[in-house]
């Protein structure tokens, strides 16, 4: 178990860290709203935490194409 740090876009890993000794604090999700917190920290089929991020080629893609973010999935 631990956290998972994934594109929303492309769905691809970015990161794995293991959650001992790690505090939300730590991780800056405390600055988190409820609503934040809930669109991009989920539960994984793991056991561990799922945290949806965009990755930099999705990013550079949106600045882009910033119409692209009004689709539910850019890129199929």
């Amino acid at each position: 178990m631990g956290i998972r740090y994934v594109c929303r876009i492309c769905d691809q890993t970015l990161g794995q860290l293991s959650t001992e000794n790690i505090t939300e604090w730590q991780l800056g999700f405390h600055w988190l709203t409820p609503e934040e917190r809930k669109d991009i920290i989920s539960d994984d089929m793991d056991g561990g935490t799922l945290v949806k991020v965009v990755c930099e080629t999705c990013q550079e893609m949106l600045n882009r194409s910033p119409e692209l973010s009004l689709l539910p999935r850019p890129l199929q």
